[in-house]
């Protein structure tokens, strides 16, 4: 059983992995973005910890809107949003009792309630995610009437982070852990393995942040190019390693349009289920 201490660094630690690995079109040692550079994202990964060590004994709801306005006053820019939509029920569901932590987490999700909607709508309010546009039902400007969990199937065609609320996780638990579990045991770094899980991911469902942004014909061009460099070997290969540098030169421009940043997310979600579950052996 973790400690609360634990899911604390668990958390912090998965977010400090995930933004250090250089995941092509996403801020990374050396790759800032025009509105946030990467010591923003090592500030909020700091940030988040109080409120992940609070996860057992707070509403979903509540653990949302403490990182997310910890992490505002140390930086002025969303850099975690969906990270902390992603973290907080699976860091609740590691301080609770009963089955594995998947089992746990589908309690979770089964669990939240209007409150937990009314305090994610104004963490998201606060966060002003780029690209969100406006819903024709729930929408996050106006007072929730459904439980977080049914606001989020609303949201979930359109959105993979809200779609992991409705399917226990699928993309996390069913492509992100094991992808990265395989290449840890391969030997690869935990930098290069969290790449892997990244592309395999991408590869997977095409990247939601870059649909509402571009379209979904943009969104998916960008899984098929990362589909490409995996079969150039991806981090395992020159040829791949040189097909990972065109990828992330091909995902930048001034505005930060087409990085796969909800791609990223999930990335994260990964990185903590597998450190949660044992995985960090060092």
């Amino acid at each position: 059983m973790n400690t609360p201490a634990d899911v604390a660094a668990a958390g912090q630690l998965a977010c400090l992995l995930e933004v250090s690995a250089p995941k092509p079109g996403n801020v990374s040692p050396e790759r800032h973005f025009h509105d946030t550079r990467y010591e923003d994202f090592l500030a909020s990964a700091i940030a988040i910890g109080p409120a992940l060590m609070d996860a057992g004994s707070r509403p979903l709801g509540a653990i949302v809107r403490r990182a997310v306005e910890d992490t505002r006053r140390w930086t002025k820019s969303n850099t975690n949003l969906g990270i902390v939509l992603l973290l907080a029920p699976l860091a609740k569901a590691a301080l609770i009792h009963g089955g594995a932590l998947r089992q746990r987490l589908t309690r979770v999700l089964a669990d939240t309630t209007v409150y937990d909607a009314e305090e994610v709508y104004a963490a998201i309010r606060r966060a002003h995610p780029g690209g969100l546009g406006e819903a024709a039902a729930e929408d996050v400007s106006n007072p929730p009437s459904v439980s977080l969990r049914d606001a989020m199937a609303l949201a979930a065609e359109r959105d993979a982070i809200a779609r992991e609320y409705v399917t226990e996780f699928a993309l996390t638990f069913d492509v992100g852990v094991p992808a990265l579990r395989a290449a840890l045991h391969e030997g690869l770094s935990w930098g290069d393995a969290s790449i892997d899980a990244y592309l395999r991911l991408l590869d997977a469902t095409p990247d939601t942040h870059i649909g509402r942004k571009l379209g979904a014909t943009e969104a998916e061009a960008v899984s098929v190019r990362a589909r490409e460099v995996l079969k150039a070997g991806g981090t395992r290969t020159a040829a791949g390693r040189t097909a990972l540098a065109q990828l992330d030169s091909e995902l930048r421009d001034p505005r930060n349009r087409r990085n796969p940043g909800a791609t990223a997310d999930l990335t994260c979600a990964a990185i903590f289920v597998v450190i949660l579950e044992g995985g960090w052996d060092r």
